[in-house]
């Protein structure tokens, strides 16, 4: 039986090669794009990706190019909230297709590989202890394709959804060197604040600028605000969304609340919100 020192070189799995080929495949197809930005939050429930979905769509109502990559592998919604859940993927000369959503965005997630409701995500290993072992670098590994295989196409806006936590942060950063910044959402609780925190020290420690905080849901807890946890941390105060139930309800059946009702005030802070996200993204590439 052979062992690794017996080996020389990769063993001819050429492994090297087809990394570098990757890589190369990602920068081009990234290239295409204006401005990349992750919306992130270490805690879970503050409806991040009910913002991610308003703000592409607001970014779209403008008139821009919006793609939305669903980096949430375990627990994916935006082929639901985007009105794409379903669709089936088309494999072109480019690469694979995303699905026009709502308004146009283009949309990949790991929803649209998954069997049915019921199909959980799985990393094959012999042992459950070496699938978790191994599940950072695989989770890597399929943002890595969802990037360079996606025919994303020319566009003026990528928002990329990241599941709670602060560790995939540090991943999309190491894919994407150009990331334009990072959005951080909370909501007006003591508790998220408290782990929110730590994801804005996170995003303070990598290249891209931390483009500022939103408070969503304000109103509906007795909390602090995200205003003041903004200013403590050094990092821009984006705006609060007001607590509204129809906002949820709109992402429901896969259609953006800015689009739906916008002139409810939670549609307008939106809107608001991205307008001035859009401003600070044009300056910083001028």
């Amino acid at each position: 039986m052979k062992k690794y020192r017996d080996i020389a070189g990769d063993g001819g799995s050429n492994i090297v090669g087809q990394v570098e080929a990757q890589q190369r495949r990602l920068g081009a197809r990234l290239g295409e794009v204006r401005a990349i930005v992750a919306v992130v939050s270490g805690k879970g429930g503050v409806g991040k990706s009910t913002i991610t979905a308003n703000l592409a769509g607001a970014f779209a109502l403008a008139g821009a190019r919006v793609g939305v990559l669903d980096a949430d592998l375990n627990g994916p919604s935006m082929a639901t909230m985007l009105g794409v859940r379903g669709r089936t993927l088309a494999v072109g000369a480019a690469g694979v297709e995303p699905p026009g959503g709502a308004l146009g965005i283009r949309v990949m997630s790991m929803d649209l590989l998954l069997a049915d409701d019921a199909t959980p995500l799985a990393w094959d290993a012999p042992s459950q202890a070496e699938a978790h072992t191994w599940r950072g670098t695989m989770e890597a590994n399929a943002l890595r394709e969802f990037l360079a295989d996606t025919a994303w196409g020319a566009l003026d806006v990528l928002l990329i959804d990241l599941p709670p936590g602060t560790d995939r942060l540090a991943t999309v950063t190491g894919l994407v060197p150009a990331l334009a910044g990072t959005v951080i959402v909370t909501i007006p609780s003591d508790v998220a604040h408290l782990v929110v925190r730590k994801s804005i020290t996170v995003a303070r420690a990598t290249t891209a600028p931390v483009l500022g905080v939103i408070e969503n849901m304000a109103g509906m807890f007795p909390g602090p605000g995200a205003e003041a946890l903004a200013r403590e941390s050094g990092v821009p105060f984006l705006g609060r969304v007001p607590f509204d139930p129809a906002l949820a309800a709109a992402c429901d059946h896969g259609e953006p609340y800015v689009a739906a009702a916008p002139a409810a005030p939670a549609a307008r802070a939106l809107t608001a919100i991205a307008a001035g996200l859009r401003d600070t993204l044009l300056a910083t590439r001028t």
